[in-house]
């Protein structure tokens, strides 16, 4: 199972990102649902430093991928379109492959 976590600071903005596992639908390689979350989470990344010119705080390792960005930045009409895009995207593959992909969204205290 791949899961993704949308997290919003306490006053409801946008704060990380996180995402977890491997969605376990196809063998390594070929695993085209995977490969389009990681996809989604990667231009989302990307799309934040290059384009909104926000700096990511990121952490990559072996089937985990987490995204903070600091709480100045959290006011940004293109940080907001940018992450709501990838998690409505996200939203949208954990909907057709629910066995295979979770979306959860966290409020952090």
């Amino acid at each position: 199972m791949l899961e993704v976590e949308v997290r919003r600071d306490s006053r409801e903005r946008l704060s990380s990102l996180f995402g977890k596992g491997h969605t376990g639908w196809a063998e390594s390689g070929d695993d085209v649902v995977c490969a389009a979350v990681s996809a989604i989470l990667q231009a989302a990344w990307l799309g934040l430093e290059q384009v909104a010119d926000v700096r990511v705080d990121s952490e990559k390792g072996e089937g985990t991928l987490l995204l903070r960005w600091p709480a100045e930045a959290r006011d940004d009409p293109a940080l907001t379109a940018i992450v709501r895009t990838a998690e409505l995207s996200v939203e949208q593959i954990a909907r057709q492959y629910p066995a295979h992909v979770r979306l959860s969204r966290e409020t952090e205290a």
